[in-house]
């Protein structure tokens, strides 16, 4: 699970908060433009101008800087002359480096997944495309994302590195200094799931399918709105708790995450719903014991080869067998070993919403199949 989460969230990635990852860049400024506007996500703007496209990441953790700054031109003309501040990204990309198999699976539901040549993490990526191009020598594996093999990208020639961002990283190293474009995606650190989900629409800019990550933007909001208008009807609203313990820490959602999102638009009361922290926040057992003991649902990701079953829970750690919903048999659990839940649930929101929604209000979705979570056996 440990691993499964490294790779979800793409923690082991080596990055600066404020660097801008190679490419070419200018410094000449511009004005005007036609802004994209954004609904959800608060950490991405985005203007048209005619020989190009700026897109601007705010930093998430100090959101008064910006973290990066791309301007995205076509690469079957001459790069424009007096460009603004900003690396310049040759569209669409055809050559690209992946560190997360997340952006992969976005990659590949634009419809681009020929565009990636050469990936970070491979064991994680479930991916056909991906998995039988290794075999075949069209995709390549740059090892692990904590210490890339350079020597594989540099021959690899890649218009584009995309990985995720993290705080206090320390820096790129050798990979920051390949002058090769590296796409900072820092989707994960919206606060909101159709936040996170609208970032669909940048990386159909990235692939030349800006309309398709349009209209699939588009449609994962309405069905997320129309599940959330559901949810809105129940007149109970259960209390929920998440995850499980790792070592001696029980990583637990914040209640400005999307995972705390998504229990209050399921209409679950969330018991960290006051915690203020937008990411995971590790507590001791004791902790989380005297806020979920009386929890009515309990929702649970793990990664094994079979199913998780109440008595192996209670094998792995005894005093599980203390809370509520295990005793009265409320425990929802997700295999992510066979369950693609990292890979497609953070831009398929509407999804996880629906499966939560079935889990809480079983009575509003007669007839509906989680597709993620289901009832742990015995």
């Amino acid at each position: 699970m440990k691993q499964i989460l490294l790779s979800a969230h793409i923690v082991t990635l080596v990055l600066l908060l404020f660097a801008c990852g190679g490419g070419s860049k200018t410094s000449s400024v511009q004005e005007g433009g036609d802004t994209l506007k954004m609904k959800y996500a608060t950490n991405l703007s985005v203007v048209k101008f005619p020989d190009y496209t700026m897109v601007s990441i705010r930093n998430p953790w100090d959101t008064l800087k910006t973290l990066h700054t791309y301007l995205l031109t076509d690469k079957t003309r001459p790069v424009p002359e007096n460009l603004p501040e900003g690396t310049v990204v040759r569209v669409p990309l055809e050559q690209a480096v992946v560190y997360s198999v997340v952006h992969g699976s976005v990659l590949k539901e634009l419809g681009c997944a020929e565009s990636i040549k050469g990936v970070c993490n491979l064991e994680y990526f479930k991916m056909p495309e991906i998995q039988d191009g290794c075999r075949k020598g069209t995709v390549v594996d740059c090892g692990n994302s904590m210490n890339p093999d350079i020597e594989k990208i540099i021959d690899l020639h890649p218009d584009a590195i995309l990985l995720s961002p993290f705080e206090n990283s320390g820096g790129y190293g050798r990979v920051g200094k390949l002058g090769v474009p590296v796409i900072e995606c820092a989707d994960y650190m919206e606060t909101s799931p159709l936040g996170r989900a609208e970032w669909l629409r940048f990386y159909g800019l990235l692939v030349g399918q800006a309309q398709k990550g349009d209209s699939l933007f588009a449609q994962i909001e309405k069905e997320y709105l129309a599940v959330k208008a559901l949810a809105a009807k129940a007149t109970f609203h259960p209390t929920v708790l998440s995850d499980l313990k790792y070592g001696s820490a029980w990583y637990i959602a914040g209640g400005q995450s999307t995972t705390g999102c998504l229990y209050a638009d399921a209409g679950a009361a969330y018991v960290f719903a006051a915690l203020p922290n937008s990411g995971s926040v590790p507590m001791a057992f004791e902790t989380v014991f005297d806020k979920g003991e009386n929890a009515d649902f309990w929702l649970i990701k793990y990664n094994q080869s079979h199913d998780k079953t109440y008595r192996e829970l209670q094998k792995d750690y005894s005093l599980y067998a203390r809370f509520k919903a295990f005793r009265e048999r409320r425990i929802y659990g997700c295999n992510t070993h066979r369950i693609p839940f990292y890979e497609e649930s953070p831009f398929h929101p509407e999804v996880l919403l629906k499966d939560m929604v079935k889990i809480f209000h079983p009575e509003l979705l007669e007839g509906y199949e989680p597709k993620y979570f289901s009832k742990l056996a015995e």
